[in-house]
Formats: structure tokens, C-alpha cells, sequence
């Protein structure tokens, strides 16, 4: 026999059946510093990521032919000259267009659609549930199946665009080896781009969907030698998702920071050569 309508509508913490305890959760420990802590370092790279992406100056410095990760690739003929590596397919765009409109919402759809993140935010946001054996607020619960979190489902085709994001990020890391006269260039801008790239590149195969991709749906793996031991490396990546996820996060607002202040000339780049 099915359960009454009323049960099977209340799904959340405080649905019939469940322990009937008037407090939150009898934890003594803080339980609500992890929480506190991811709302405060996903709202620094919130906010600064949307500053910057707005703002449209200093992201390139023509000197060296550093580029801001925020801004590439930069494909409209609003990007100052040199900074379109890859050509202005778009013309000028207004204010509220961010330059590096065309990957941006890919790259925010990776982040977010990705296992870590979920967790991340499903606690310290929506308090779904904040930490455990703690009650969440919520007195139903749906998963990810309606909208907008069926959007979750998605994140293997996030994961497909930020290959080609980092791919592009690699091109950006090196023809910045570039000197001030011409020729070839060495400086600590480099240095941080080439840190950034790989770290970017780093969180991307970490990731579950890449490990899923590399053998997730194989039956037999020694039949495919090859992919298994691509796989056994991306799950030893894997067990470390969440510490590149936080990795990635700051030196993408190193990298943008830098530039920033070298572009504006508030600081020289730290030459070895050229």
C-alpha cells in the first residue's frame, strides 16, 4: 500500500517519520564555520570576477602580450588592438556585454554544475543541509530534477567547453613569451600564466565527468590498457577536486591582478629576458 498523499508530498527534514527534535542539531562543535567560510571566499571571487569582467581596462599589456584570463578569448572589435588572438568575428559591443562574453557563461556553468561546488553551495547557500546532522529549513525536497537545478545534469557538456577553454588559455600562456622589442621574452607575468594554465588544466581532468569520459563506462578494463591507466591517473586527480577548485579560484584573481597592475603601469613586470 502507497503512502498517504500528505507523506508522500512532505519530503524535507521535517516530513512525518522523521525524529522529532525541537532543536536544530544537538552539535556542540562550530559547525557553522565551513559554511561561513565557503559564503565568504565564493563571494570575494563573485564579486571581484564580476568587477573585473565589466570594467574593460587594463586586461592587456601589448609590451609582453599578457592577457587576462577574464577577457580570453577576446573576439569583439571593442578589445584594444592586439589583445583578438583569435580575430573580431563580433563588432562593438555596450557596457553591459563583458568582452569575454563567449566563454564566460560556459566557464560559470562548469563551475557550478560541478560535484564539488554543488555541495559547496548547497550548504553554505541554501543551508540544504548546512553541515550534518543539522536540520535544513526546507520542508520539501525535489533533487535535481526541475528546474533550474535539472541543469545539473548538463555539467559533462560544461565539461567538453572548458577543454577548449584551457586549451586557449594554453595559447595565451605561450605567445605571451614575448619581448618587449619583438622576439622571444621571459618575465614573472609568465611565470604566473604558465602556474595558472596548468592548475586550470589541473581542476579540468580532476574532474568527475573527465574521469567518467576516460573509463567510466568501460566493462572490462583489460581489454583497454590504455584507458584504464589514463583513468587510474585522472582518480588519483580526482581525490584532490575540491582543494583545485579553491586553487584555481585564487590564482585566476592572481593572474587577472597581476596584469591588471602591469597593464595600468602601477607596477613593471619582473624581467629575465627580453
Amino acid at each position: 500500500m502507497s503512502a498517504p498523499a500528505t507523506e508522500r508530498e512532505a519530503t524535507g527534514v521535517f516530513s512525518p517519520g522523521r525524529a522529532r527534535i525541537a532543536a536544530r542539531t544537538l552539535r556542540v562543535d562550530r559547525w557553522w564555520l565551513s559554511p561561513l567560510l565557503t559564503v565568504l571566499g565564493l563571494s570575494v571571487f563573485i564579486v571581484y570576477a564580476t568587477v573585473r569582467s565589466f570594467v574593460r581596462s587594463a586586461y592587456w599589456v601589448a609590451d609582453y602580450h599578457y592577457l587576462t584570463p577574464f577577457y580570453s578569448p577576446c573576439l569583439s572589435e571593442s578589445c584594444v588592438p592586439g589583445s583578438s588572438h583569435f580575430g573580431t568575428p563580433f563588432p562593438e559591443l555596450p557596457m553591459w556585454i563583458p568582452l569575454g562574453f563567449v566563454v564566460l557563461p560556459f566557464l560559470l556553468g562548469f563551475r557550478v554544475t560541478c560535484y564539488y561546488y554543488r555541495r559547496a553551495y548547497y550548504r553554505s547557500f541554501w543551508f540544504s543541509p548546512p553541515a550534518c546532522a543539522v536540520a535544513e529549513p526546507h520542508a520539501r525536497y525535489t533533487g535535481e530534477t526541475r528546474l533550474p537545478l535539472i541543469i545539473q545534469n548538463a555539467h559533462r557538456y560544461f565539461f567538453y567547453v572548458a577543454v577548449i577553454v584551457s586549451l586557449i588559455n594554453t595559447y595565451d600562456a605561450v605567445i605571451a613569451f614575448h619581448g618587449k622589442g619583438g622576439g622571444f621574452g621571459f618575465g614573472l607575468g609568465n611565470v604566473i600564466l604558465v602556474v595558472n594554465v596548468v592548475l586550470l588544466w589541473t581542476y579540468t581532468v580532476s574532474c568527475h565527468s573527465c574521469r567518467h569520459v576516460t573509463g567510466g563506462r568501460l566493462k572490462h578494463f583489460s581489454a583497454h590498457p590504455v584507458r584504464y591507466w589514463i583513468w587510474t591517473q585522472v582518480s588519483k586527480l580526482n581525490t584532490r577536486h575540491m582543494q583545485f577548485a579553491w586553487i584555481t579560484l585564487g590564482t585566476l584573481m592572481l593572474t587577472d591582478f597581476y596584469i591588471m597592475l602591469v597593464a595600468s603601469n602601477t607596477i613593471s613586470d619582473l624581467r629575465f629576458v627580453g
